[in-house]
């Protein structure tokens, strides 16, 4: 814009609105219905989108990556590196979500030539009696289709918000979201430095390894990886133990200006917030990405034991209907409305989203507190998210008509 003075200004004013008025009358009478701005954001933002799956990887003995393609008709949204899909899969009668992270770049959900040819990659770990993993590993064939979310989350580079240079820590299965960042990084869609430390248990744990090592041999000036094995065998040169305060200045040098992602189990979270704030990192510059519900909550620092084994009942309003259901002390609010066919729609399972976001009646609830994203308004008005929430008591709740309950 330019700026040419009070009066001139004033006076350029006064000419568009007698433009505009001149347009408004060889305006049709009729409104224009198409609203492409809408129509646009839908497509970006789907509520759910139907994959098929296309290949199959194993990245390890317990890792595999699932590549899927658009339903025939559908599309794949973009999506920003560092984002997640929330699966939806029917296991007999249950319908379960679980976010995984994209592990393959934008760019690779775009076709070449915009036919829509473009693929989403889903890198999942087994877990040993996974009920979800287990039925994935046992039935998901090329051809499967998959019901997913559009892509979600607040996992990505961000110049407005995070510096520069970014020092990466994933954990495990939490490498999937640097694998999209890096990617994204080697196609240039990215200003931003990395120096990322991938803490493992022992060297058969590494997913992507080889890929990860030539791509900081590639793009050396701006990208650099080191894993950290916390048990390793005698074949192991690289650095060992935990990625401490000492093992991060060690590789990833002076910290000041720099922006921490961090992904990795919760006990990872834990044991990082001690050194980083031994470190003087500010929360600003910390930015974790969410890990979805516990394994074993009962385990956790701080969850109640008295009520963990436990049943109590669950009065759940919805719309006009109202239903009584059991609720087990040691799993979420959600997981017994899922168990029963009447959860709500949700995303992120962590509590951040608020997808799921509902009202407490009555009862008492314990929320993780490092899942709790509630926000202050909500806590005093009595709303909570039953994804990152166990009963202590017996509970009446009212949730959102969504998910199957919009059916």
């Amino acid at each position: 814009m330019e700026i040419r003075g009070l009066q001139k200004d004033l006076e350029a004013f006064s000419k568009l609105v007698t433009q505009r008025q001149e347009y408004m009358k060889q305006a049709p009478a009729e409104p224009d219905t198409v609203d492409p701005i809408n129509e646009l954001s839908r497509r970006m933002h789907p509520d759910r989108i139907v994959l098929v799956l296309k290949d199959v990887f194993d990245e390890n003995e317990t890792t595999r990556t699932f590549r899927f393609e658009a339903a025939p008709g559908g599309e794949l949204p973009y999506f920003r590196a560092g984002q997640y899909l929330s699966l939806k899969v029917s296991v007999g009668d249950v319908l379960i979500t679980r976010p995984y992270s994209l592990s393959s770049a934008p760019a690779d959900s775009l076709s070449p030539d915009g036919s829509g040819g473009g693929v989403y990659d889903v890198t999942v770990r087994r877990k040993d009696g996974g009920f979800l993993t287990d039925h994935i590993w046992k039935t998901w064939r090329p051809g499967t289709p998959v019901v997913a979310s559009g892509p979600h989350g607040n996992f990505y580079f961000e110049p407005l918000r995070d510096e520069r240079e970014i020092i990466g820590i994933a954990g495990g299965s939490g490498i999937t979201p640097f694998r999209s960042i890096i990617r994204e990084m080697a196609a240039g869609g990215l200003d931003m430095t990395l120096t990322l430390l991938y803490g493992i248990v022992n060297p058969g744990d590494i997913i992507f390894g080889e890929e990860l090592r030539k791509a900081a041999d590639v793009h050396a000036d701006r990208l650099k990886v080191f894993f950290v094995c916390s048990e390793p065998d005698d074949r192991w040169s690289g650095p060992a133990g935990f990625i401490t305060a000492s093992c991060i200045r060690e590789l990833a040098g002076p910290v000041a200006g720099k922006s921490f992602f961090i992904c990795g189990p919760p006990a990872m979270y834990r044991f990082l917030d001690g050194e980083l704030k031994d470190m003087g990192i500010a929360q600003k510059r910390i930015r974790r990405e969410v890990f979805g519900e516990y394994d074993d909550p009962a385990a956790e620092p701080g969850f109640p034991a008295e009520t963990a084994a436990k049943t109590f009942s669950l009065k759940v309003r919805m719309g006009s209907q109202v239903a009584v259901i059991p609720a087990r002390g040691d799993e979420t609010v959600l997981v017994s409305l899922e168990r029963a066919g009447i959860g709500p729609d949700s995303q992120c399972r962590s509590g951040e989203c608020g997808w799921c976001r509902s009202l407490l009646i009555s009862g008492n609830i314990h929320v993780m507190p490092e899942n709790d994203g509630r926000r202050a308004a909500d806590k005093k008005l009595g709303f909570f998210h039953p994804c990152s929430s166990y009963p202590l008591s017996n509970l009446e709740i009212q949730v959102p008509l969504t998910g199957a309950m919009a059916q």
